[in-house]
């Protein structure tokens, strides 16, 4: 399967000027939503990623809101397990809606699209903090090209590697380019 092909298919890699989630400036932005909006790619992406999986034991599959939820839906689907999502309350990644993690039970981490890794660390430190067992992470795409370290193993789809600024050193914002707040923090 051509990932990148896809997400140019469905307007999902984009060009331009980008304020990331993680606070980074960059010239490339992935909305992976374009993509997982069709359930029957989103699941043939969860069954190239369980091929990625064989063989771990997985109990429950967590996703950070937003980007995480329809991917960790679709993987629990794929793997036969539960689903649930995490949310920051006053900043700081938290379990609600009446979700809960056992103590010892085998999680996968699962982001849509990760530039920093910060929001799957989050989930990770929180999960720890329940109980639980993290035994990898599962990223439909990876900006940093396989230089994520979670601390367990990391598995991806997607990789690439396009430019990334703070603010203060964007040659964009330098030049005056608008800049688009497309993610889910930083309106």
């Amino acid at each position: 399967m051509d990932i990148e092909k896809i997400f140019l298919e469905k307007g999902a890699l984009q060009r331009g000027h980008f304020l990331l989630t993680s606070g980074l400036h960059s010239d490339t932005y992935l909305q992976c939503a374009l993509v997982l909006q069709h359930p029957r790619l989103a699941q043939e992406l969860a069954e190239g990623m369980a091929q990625k999986l064989a063989g771990q034991p997985i109990d429950l599959v967590v996703g950070p809101a937003m980007g995480g939820i329809t991917w960790a839906y679709q993987l629990g689907l794929t793997l036969g397990c539960r689903a649930i999502f995490t949310e920051r309350s006053e900043d700081v990644m938290t379990l609600r809606r009446g979700f809960t993690v056992q103590p010892g039970e085998r999680v996968l981490v699962a982001e849509d699209v990760s530039t920093t890794g910060g929001s799957a660390q989050e989930v990770i430190r929180l999960l720890a903090g329940s109980g639980a067992r993290v035994v990898a992470v599962a990223l439909l795409a990876d900006r940093t090209a396989g230089a994520l370290d979670f601390g367990v193993p990391c598995h991806s789809l997607y990789q690439l590697k396009p430019q990334t600024w703070t603010r203060a050193d964007c040659p964009l914002c330098q030049e005056g380019i608008a800049i688009d707040r497309p993610g889910s923090r930083h309106r």
